[in-house]
């Protein structure tokens, strides 16, 4: 079976944070577990969209909506550990792109998981996909786009 390669250009992070593995994200092989980390990214996302200025879901309905998310895993993390979460956009397209995250141990440099995350824009009242606001665009200008 083939095996998910995740790379992203160094010039498209705009934003870090960090967040600690709590005793309860650890799973039975005594590491940080998928289903925690997934939820770390998310609370990575969450706060990069707050730092922007950017509202998940907007008063007008018009919010963003995950499409899909890939993650590979480098190394493990334990209880306790502090790791920082990067957080990119790439491959804007006419309705969405791609959220990218590293996220690594500063305590070891140790690179724990790549992951990137694809997301549209949405329209919650009527049910459908819309155009990226010119105004979220304008906030990520070096950002490649796909089409």
């Amino acid at each position: 079976m083939a095996r998910l390669t995740l790379e992203f250009p160094e010039d498209q992070y705009y934003y870090s944070t960090h967040l600690t593995v709590r005793v309860t994200d650890i799973n039975g092989a005594n590491h940080l577990g998928n289903d925690s980390m997934i939820s770390m990214i998310s609370e990575a996302r969450a706060r990069f969209l707050f730092d922007f200025g950017i509202e998940e879901t907007q008063g007008d309905g018009i919010g963003i909506i995950v499409t899909d998310l890939a993650t590979t895993y480098r190394a493990e993390a334990h209880a306790r550990d502090q790791l920082l979460f990067e957080v990119g956009v790439m491959d804007f397209n006419k309705y969405g792109g791609d959220i990218t995250f590293r996220i690594t141990r500063p305590r070891d440099g140790a690179l724990v998981a790549m992951a990137k995350s694809g997301f549209v824009f949405f329209n919650y009242r009527t049910g459908r996909v819309v155009q990226m606001p010119a105004a979220f665009h304008a906030k990520f200008a070096r950002v490649n786009w796909t089409r």
